[in-house]
């Protein structure tokens, strides 16, 4: 019996893991080095924070929007009561100047402020300084992102010929019906002596890229049906981070705060953890990590083209 024993335990012992042996060989357990784990960890953070960045622009940097929209509208209704609306001239940057709405191409009561520069467009659409406002005589032209911060631009290609646009201003409420769109290459409809229009832009994309990744400019036109007002005066250069697609560097030193500030906070998670306890550090840090996040990915969405 004892032989008998000793030969079960030797076939027992040649099976693998798997079979309930004991396995020719195991593969020992090799614990990371500090410098590994260290980088193991920078790789999670890296990746994380490019996951936050897409979903704060793609989708969180919505809420931003639609608070900044609701206090314009606010703002803006209080000036046409009083009579107060800006209607030309020097009008200070991200003040309201007019309001769009159309029942097609998500045109839902915007209120557009002054200036199209990356961090402009970030409370909604924008009008371009160097046009004059809808409504008076010449061509207003309109900007607004197609897919961060609302993306309050990005379903004018809805619209369709003869589609309504009505724009309220400090002079009135103009009616403006489309007349089609266009892309780079497309000829540029003629504006006739008097005549007022008004130019929709924002970007695209196209193929594999197109929703999430646009990267040419796209036009929107409507000709006014009425008669319109003459510009109570002359209109100004528009600055050079007002143009199509470019990006405003002043946030770029923010960045770098609001990138510093992260940091700490990581460490200061990291620290605390080892002398308070798992909870109090995180009651601590996790606030100051999501602060300097929001402020962080704000900063860099609008270093960004500005139609985005």
């Amino acid at each position: 019996m004892t032989s008998i024993g000793v030969r079960l335990n030797g076939w027992r012992s040649s099976l693998p893991s798997w079979a309930g042996g004991a396995g020719e060989s195991r593969t020992a357990v090799r614990e990371l080095t500090p410098a590994a784990a260290a980088m193991q960890w920078v790789l999670i953070a890296v990746a994380g924070i490019a996951v936050w960045f897409g979903l704060f622009g793609i989708g969180i940097s919505a809420l931003q929007e639609q608070h900044a929209q609701h206090g314009l509208y606010a703002q803006f209704r209080e000036q046409l009561a009083r009579g107060t609306a800006p209607v030309g001239g020097a009008m200070a940057e991200g003040s309201p100047v007019a309001l769009l709405h159309s029942l097609r191409g998500g045109l839902d009561d915007l209120v557009a402020v002054e200036g199209t520069s990356s961090t402009d467009l970030r409370s909604g659409p924008g009008h371009y300084p160097g046009s004059v406002l809808p409504g008076q005589v010449g061509v207003s032209v309109m900007m607004g992102r197609s897919s961060s911060y609302g993306g309050v631009f990005g379903d004018i290609t809805d619209l369709r010929p003869n589609d309504r646009i009505v724009v309220t201003t400090g002079q009135g409420r103009f009616d403006y019906y489309v007349t089609g769109i266009r892309r780079a290459g497309d000829p540029k409809p003629a504006l006739a002596a008097g005549q007022s229009r008004l130019m929709l832009v924002t970007s695209e994309g196209s193929g594999w890229r197109s929703g999430w990744a646009p990267s040419r400019a796209v036009y929107v036109d409507a000709t006014l049906r009425g008669k319109p007002v003459a510009a109570p005066a002359a209109v100004g250069a528009a600055p050079s981070e007002d143009g199509l697609m470019r990006r405003d560097t002043s946030q770029l030193y923010p960045l770098v705060l609001w990138l510093q500030l992260l940091l700490v906070g990581v460490v200061g998670i990291v620290v605390g953890r080892a002398k308070w306890g798992i909870w109090q550090s995180w009651i601590v840090g996790v606030p100051v990590v999501l602060a300097a996040l929001w402020g962080a990915s704000n900063a860099a969405w609008v270093l960004l083209p500005n139609l985005v």
